[in-house]
Formats: C-alpha cells, structure tokens, sequence
C-alpha cells in the first residue's frame, strides 16, 4: 500500500516517528442529518449538535402538531421544579417518562394545569400550548429539542433525563417504545408519544451521544422510523486505520532505501500507534 507523504528527508521520517500519538481505532464521525429534503411531509423533524450548538431541521419543524405524550415532559419539569415536592409527585412524572402512563399524566395535569404553558414561557416554546385535556395540546420538534438541550446543559441530572434512559420496553398500555429516533446511532434516552384514535400520530424525542433529536409523523411508528433512518443515512463508519510503523517503514523502504538509518527509524516506532489509512493508487 501506499501513502501520500512529502518527502522531508530521513531525519524528518525520525522526528515523525517517535511523534506521540494516540493509539487505538480512529473515532467514528458524529451523527449528522443527510438531505432533510428527502423526508416527506408527513414527517416533522428537529436535529441538534449538543456540542456545538448548531441546529438543523425541516422545513415544518417549526409547525405546532398534536403533542401526544411528548408534552409529558413537560409536565413532569413543572411538577418537579414547581410542584409541592411529595413523594408521589415524583412517582407519578416517573411513571409518565418511563412507562408512558396516561393516567398518572392526567392527574398531575390537574393538579398542575399550568404545566405545560408554564414550561412553554419559561423555555421559549414558541408552538407549544396546552389544553383542557393534556393529550389535545401541541407542540413542535423544535421546540421538543429547544427543551432537552436546556434541560442536559443547565440540569443534566435532571431525573427526566435519566428516565427516558430507563424507559421501559413496552408502555403502560402494552406499546412497545421502540421507534423513530431511538433507533438512530448514539442514542441513550428516548419519549415516545402516539395516539389512540382516529388515524396514526406518533412522536419520538430522544437524547443522544453529543445530540438531541426529535420527530412528529402522520404516520405509523414504522413509517416514522423509515423517514428517520432515511433522514440521517447509514450509519457512519470508522475510518480505516493502519499502524504508523508501516507506513513509516514503507516511506524509508522506498524513498530511502539502502540507508543505513532506515531499520532504526522503524524500530523507534511504537507498534501500538495507529493513523487513518489514505491509500493512493498510481506510481
């Protein structure tokens, strides 16, 4: 194989060599969205780099949908933050992460029926309104992700979070909670939401590896997790690695050979290094 080097003369291939380097595979390429373009209509969609703050989306992102069971995290950070901190309160926002349950959703709605407009002022919610029945409010996937990256930057131990990375396989209503965005590389915690009536609604808000992302579909979960998958490509995969001994060892080979240092700048090589293999074809 070989590798497109400048040669520096054999003095620069030593100083190259015993370089500290790291050892082991090369990172694998974050998650990023692919063309949003191609994810049809039905399909809202919000993506965001926790790291670096930038944000992408399509183009109904912003558009107010049925909030379905989505909106229970918001009903949980109010009782939490808000409530009057019982035992029950606690478990009764538990029990609506991690297992979805209607019932418990709608008995801290009423005693808190501020909990869903009062989290849309607080975090800027722009398409986020409450209703008389939790289950008819709305919301946007920007503003479903718009909470989360608050959430894992000022209160990353928020027990919301580390709920939805506990959520149970099936709902309290027997629902497996198993599409959308959970199915995506890196992803850690997810909230599900779908509907019981009239054609399928579904939602899924997930937090990731160094992401946050969510996605609303007037659609089937299968459909939602086809239009996620397509959204974001096939996983990406590491970048091929070779040990640095080798291409050390064929820069002297065949831009030095016969030189008498050649054999002690390859030994000088730790042989646990590892560098992204760019292989070049041609003289």
């Amino acid at each position: 194989m070989k590798y497109r080097i400048t040669p520096l003369g054999l003095g620069a291939a030593a100083a190259i060599a015993v370089f500290p380097g790291t050892a082991g595979q090369a990172p694998a390429a974050p998650i990023v969205p692919g063309d949003l373009g191609s994810v049809p209509d039905r399909t809202a969609l919000t993506f965001t780099d926790s790291n670096t703050g930038w944000s992408v989306g399509t183009a109904n992102q912003f558009a107010a949908r049925p909030g379905l069971s989505t909106v229970k995290l918001y009903i949980a950070d109010f009782a939490l933050q808000h409530g009057d901190g019982s035992t029950t309160d606690r478990e009764l926002a538990e029990r609506m992460i991690r297992f979805s349950d209607d019932g418990a959703a709608s008995r801290l709605y009423a005693k808190y029926p501020n909990s869903i407009d009062g989290p849309a002022a607080q975090y800027g919610l722009t398409a986020t309104s409450g209703a008389a029945f939790w289950g008819n409010s709305y919301t946007s996937t920007a503003d479903t992700v718009r909470f989360l990256e608050v959430k894992k930057a000022q209160d990353p131990r928020s027990p919301i979070l580390g709920w939805m990375r506990d959520a149970a396989p099936a709902a309290a209503d027997g629902t497996y909670q198993n599409w959308g965005t959970a199915r995506l590389p890196g992803a850690e915690g997810t909230k599900w939401g779908w509907s019981d009536y009239g054609p399928p609604v579904v939602n899924s808000a997930t937090i990731g590896n160094g992401y946050s992302v969510a996605a609303a579909t007037n659609g089937t979960a299968a459909d939602q997790t086809t239009d996620v998958l397509r959204a974001f490509g096939p996983a990406p995969q590491p970048s091929p690695t070779v040990p640095l001994r080798d291409v050390v060892a064929d820069v002297v080979a065949t831009q030095f050979p016969g030189d008498p240092l050649g054999g002690w700048v390859v030994d000088a090589v730790p042989s646990d290094i590892l560098v992204v293999s760019a292989p070049i074809e041609g003289p």
